[in-house]
């Protein structure tokens, strides 16, 4: 099995490469594609390396290195300032309380984590750029004022679902004080104590929806436990007979639907 496990591994990394070759090559070959009337479908993209011409262009430089450096958190930024985590929680606790070891699969699992989490996180987003992204690129406003103004709508979204303990215990670990109220200041709140806040407190809830999923199953494994003891069929793993009913049972009450409208309503303004 370890062996197997492995092969998988490499075929699934095997695959991985040669499809980023494949998207590669198609993009410079659509990058010098050309229409009958010889000009280019899109637009060429030169890079050159050169002695600066002043400080300026230093400067436009050292912005370019640390945005690329900024960008190496975003899967960060995706899991822990939206409500990635608590999705991605849930749907693992349906797998783990169905028995079911790889079904559905991880790459599924994360898929619908992330399609769920753009839908919850679409009016933020949509406020983000309006307000910051759109200004920024069209000149009207600097980039440290776009940066301000698109933490505003995450900050107002993470205060909502954070508990107040939990922020105080990061803001009394910086001696900072708390704002008088929190839901009408959220811009006064800093994103080094909000973030963690706002991380632990989805935890919490992603276990307490978790441990109302097991409930109902955990029940079915008792019963069925206990026949068997009863039967004397002691060798026979209990699982194996409690899995089917398990099953039936969370599609007859279409279980997807309710754990993600529970999930919806959880975020519902």
């Amino acid at each position: 099995m370890l062996k197997l496990g492995l092969r998988n591994r490499w075929l699934w990394l095997g695959g991985a490469a040669l499809l980023c070759v494949w998207w590669i090559c198609g993009t410079f070959s659509c990058v010098h594609a050309a229409t009958t009337d010889g000009t280019s479908i899109l637009p060429g993209l030169n890079v050159s390396v050169g002695s600066g011409s002043g400080p300026s262009s230093v400067a436009d430089t050292v912005k370019i290195i640390l945005l690329l450096t900024v960008l190496t958190l975003a899967p960060a930024a995706l899991i822990l300032m939206t409500c990635f985590t608590r999705v991605i929680v849930v749907l693992s606790f349906i797998r783990n309380a169905l028995s079911l070891q790889t079904t559905p699969p991880n790459q599924v699992l994360v898929g619908l984590a992330l399609f769920i989490t753009m839908f919850i996180m679409q009016p933020t987003l949509q406020q983000a750029n309006q307000h910051a992204l759109q200004p920024y690129l069209d000149g009207k406003i600097s980039q440290t004022v776009a940066l301000q103004r698109a933490e505003l709508p995450f900050k107002v979204f993470m205060e909502k679902q954070t508990r107040i303990t939990d922020l105080e215990l990061f803001m009394q670990y910086r001696h900072e004080t708390m704002p008088q109220d929190v839901s009408k200041h959220p811009q006064s709140i800093p994103l080094s104590a909000l973030v963690p806040a706002y991380t632990i407190s989805e935890l919490k809830t992603a276990f307490q929806i978790g441990f109302m999923i097991y409930l109902p199953f955990l029940v079915i494994d008792l019963v069925v436990a206990t026949t068997l003891m009863s039967m004397g069929m002691m060798m026979l793993p209990p699982v194996v007979i409690s899995l089917p009913f398990k099953i039936l049972l969370f599609v007859m009450v279409d279980g997807w639907y309710l754990v993600v409208k529970s999930l919806l309503a959880g975020y519902a303004t």
